[in-house]
């Protein structure tokens, strides 16, 4: 009888930006369409993939609330918006008029792809001179660990404020 052995890796901790180094990296990102992509990362917590496939009607600035369609386990949920995240996309749209997507790709009638996005969250971290292995899930710890150090429910975390709104951010 042949036994199999499972060997466990240990659990490593995830690499989380101080608040600093938030607002430094999001100064860094290349562009409007970087910036404003790379601070919903952050702001509300999404993965690459939610942001890139975000839409123009996702947004609910009513309820402050964005919609993502089809999340992990090809699920929708409903994630904050903060005041300063509506005030970008608000000047983004001025300037760029997206149609369908909110990131549109070199086609405007396909989403942008994950690996731009990839690419400038690691060229804004270079600019930013951020030691830390930064990736565009980084924004994703960062903000979860952001509000546990506010003391906020992450599960309710759409009822409160986003760690956005602070007077530094974007």
């Amino acid at each position: 009888m042949n036994h199999t052995r499972f060997i466990h890796e240990p659990r490593k901790r995830p690499v989380v930006l101080s608040l600093q180094e938030v607002a430094r990296f999001l100064d860094a990102a290349p562009g409007l369409k970087d910036k404003a992509a790379l601070s919903v990362a952050w702001g509300a917590g999404l993965r690459v993939s939610e942001v890139v496939a975000l839409k123009v009607s996702d947004l609910d600035s009513k309820r402050m609330v964005i919609r993502i369609e089809q999340g992990n386990g090809r699920k929708d949920r409903y994630v904050m918006l903060s005041p300063h995240l509506l005030e970008l996309w608000r000047a983004r749209y001025k300037t760029a008029r997206p149609q369908g997507w909110l990131f549109p790709g070199r086609d405007p009638v396909q989403p942008m792809t994950t690996r731009p996005l990839i690419r400038d969250c690691h060229a804004a971290a270079h600019m930013a001179e951020i030691g830390k292995r930064v990736s565009p899930h980084t924004l994703r710890h960062s903000f979860a660990t952001h509000l546990l150090e506010q003391n906020i429910d992450i599960r309710r975390s759409r009822f409160y404020r986003s760690p956005c709104d602070r007077s530094w951010c974007v």
